[in-house]
């Protein structure tokens, strides 16, 4: 068994990270989960959280991350975000603009999307708790 594998973390803005990693703890949309090397194939996709990469040495790096999808094998990890920054870079002005877009969609969201863009909006929320932040939850 091998003891670190490739991580990958992109979003359409830049590269974030690539790096070997021992594990990576991934926000999934149906659970959180751990990636380590020699995994079985997966592919799931992300939930507004924090995701959390354990290198080689040992440090840990965290990322905020919002959408997409990850996808997993023996070899490596690769996350594909649609918003993602080092969580040190996250402020509660974007979280808050994240609550306004997702607010925005449940407005003009079908009765059956409804749940799922609620949850969204409390995983940003919480996201913000977890990076320490305060944000405003009306949304």
């Amino acid at each position: 068994m091998a003891d670190t594998m490739q991580f990958d973390l992109v979003s359409p803005e830049r590269r974030l990270a690539s790096l070997a990693a021992k594990a990576v703890q991934i926000p999934g949309a149906e659970g959180d989960l751990t990636a380590m090397p020699d995994h079985s194939p997966m592919i799931t996709t992300l939930r507004p959280g924090l995701l959390t990469v354990t290198a080689e040495d040992g440090a840990e790096s965290k990322f905020a991350v919002i959408g997409g999808f990850a996808e997993i094998t023996a070899e490596g990890t690769t996350v594909l975000a649609e918003h993602a920054v080092p969580a040190e870079e996250m402020t509660s002005e974007a979280l808050e603009e994240f609550l306004s877009d997702a607010a925005a969609a449940r407005d003009n969201a079908s009765p059956e999307d409804l749940d799922s863009l609620a949850k969204a909006a409390a995983d940003i929320a919480a996201l913000g708790n977890d990076l320490g932040l305060s944000v405003r939850t009306n949304a």
